[in-house]
């Protein structure tokens, strides 16, 4: 684990997860810088957190926010606005931030979703959110970027004794129902900060669920556990192969090159 505290960017820190990842962060002596859009909803955030007003969507707002930080945690998404709003928002998100980085590498936590290489579920054929939110994480393993992606199942379905968490691989619960798995917000967010400081986090993905039993408090064990994604590869380890570079729209592929020439900078 790193002792040092982290200047971390939180993207979507005014959401339902992105708030208790800022709580997490200041918990754990971390310093935390917010991009907002709407500096109303930001203060509620607390004294404590930097403010920097900026949109996802535009690439220019950006510049300011990632200055000077250690790491980010991506807690966006999308909300259900249809095909547009998943490429513009859950990848065009990264995509934009990644570019704003340039070459200045950083630690990132990325969330994603449970089930988000199911391509062929009704719910990704009207919005195509699992598609795009793949193509985010490939962005982010082709960028050279100390990573750990997280997919979570459903947020705070819990049961009262359902605290345990469990890290799971090759993302193969895919109903689309609570049964894939169930996670509170708070475990989350305490994944997604934890994975910031260890060493075992680099490099992994993984799926989120909590099963019956008590919370742990070190997460180490569970993230040396996990068998890290393979070098040069763009989808994680034990994934189904299902979405071949070559059907890839080319404004994609465009993008994966250009984040891995800046990786090949560095």
């Amino acid at each position: 684990m790193q002792d040092k505290p982290l200047n971390i960017l939180v993207i979507g820190a005014t959401g339902s997860v992105g708030r208790h990842v800022v709580s997490e962060a200041i918990s754990q002596g971390h310093t935390v810088r917010a991009l907002v859009r709407d500096t109303r909803k930001g203060r509620l955030l607390g004294d404590d957190v930097e403010l920097f007003v900026g949109d996802l969507t535009e690439a220019e707002s950006l510049s300011r926010a990632v200055q000077d930080i250690d790491a980010v945690v991506f807690t966006h998404g999308s909300d259900g606005a249809g095909k547009v709003g998943s490429e513009r928002v859950d990848y065009g998100g990264v995509r934009n931030l990644l570019f704003a980085l340039g070459g200045n590498k950083v630690r990132i936590a990325l969330m994603t979703s449970i089930g988000v290489t199911n391509r062929t579920g009704s719910y990704n054929q009207s919005t195509e959110a699992h598609d795009w939110k793949r193509r985010g994480e490939r962005l982010v393993r082709a960028s050279g970027m100390p990573y750990t992606i997280v997919r979570p199942g459903w947020f705070d379905y819990n049961g009262r004794d359902q605290h345990k968490i469990v890290f799971l691989q090759g993302d193969k619960r895919q109903s689309g129902t609570p049964s894939d798995g169930v996670i509170a917000r708070k475990q989350i967010a305490k994944v997604l900060v934890d994975s910031l400081t260890c060493d075992d986090a680099r490099g992994k993905t993984l799926e989120l669920v909590a099963e019956v039993g008590a919370a742990q408090s070190d997460l180490t064990p569970l993230f040396a556990s996990l068998a890290a994604d393979e070098a040069g590869r763009l989808d994680a380890v034990r994934d189904t192969d299902n979405m071949p570079l070559g059907d890839e729209p080319s404004r994609v592929t465009d993008d994966l090159h250009a984040v891995q020439k800046h990786a090949m900078a560095q």
